[in-house]
């Protein structure tokens, strides 16, 4: 087992809003993980490079960077790009839903967030990511079996 798979899992919460950040935090609480904050785009993006999160939790509406801009960035990267981002929102219309997915989002939660739906979506998200890093590790692992096993056979 690696040093990142006996860790907790991370967590990242993307809110201009301390009481917002506050709250997803207390509800996060029965969830076995650790949580980082950031107050905006910027912040974001620098808490992904240097923590390498398992799952953010992004609020569109921030100043300095649109939610919409610090997904299209982080799924633009291989090194990031399967970081599940669930986006958290007063934001409801029909096109900001579909804008949120065309950045790269896996889901979306409504504010007021309900702390049941959103521990339950953590989990489901977190249980994806863990299971897709895995597979990764997997495919890897075979592709330099096969790639010996060719060696071996010349």
């Amino acid at each position: 087992m690696t040093e990142k798979q006996k860790q907790k899992s991370t967590v990242l919460i993307v809110d201009d809003n301390e009481a917002n950040l506050e709250l997803l935090q207390a509800y996060l609480e029965d969830i076995d993980c650790r949580i980082i904050t950031a107050y905006d785009g910027p912040e974001a993006m620098e808490r992904v490079s240097q923590e390498s999160p398992d799952l953010l939790l992004l609020d569109i509406m921030m100043p300095k960077m649109s939610g919409f801009e610090v997904c299209k960035r982080i799924k633009s990267k291989p090194e990031t790009a399967n970081i599940p981002v669930i986006m958290v929102t007063a934001l409801s219309e029909f096109g900001d839903i579909e804008r949120a997915i065309e950045s790269g989002a896996e889901d979306f939660l409504s504010k007021p967030v309900n702390k049941l739906e959103l521990i339950a979506r953590v989990r489901t998200m977190l249980k994806l990511k863990h299971l897709t890093d895995r597979l990764e590790r997997t495919l890897a692992y075979l592709g330099e079996i096969e790639k010996h096993g060719r060696k071996i056979s010349h």
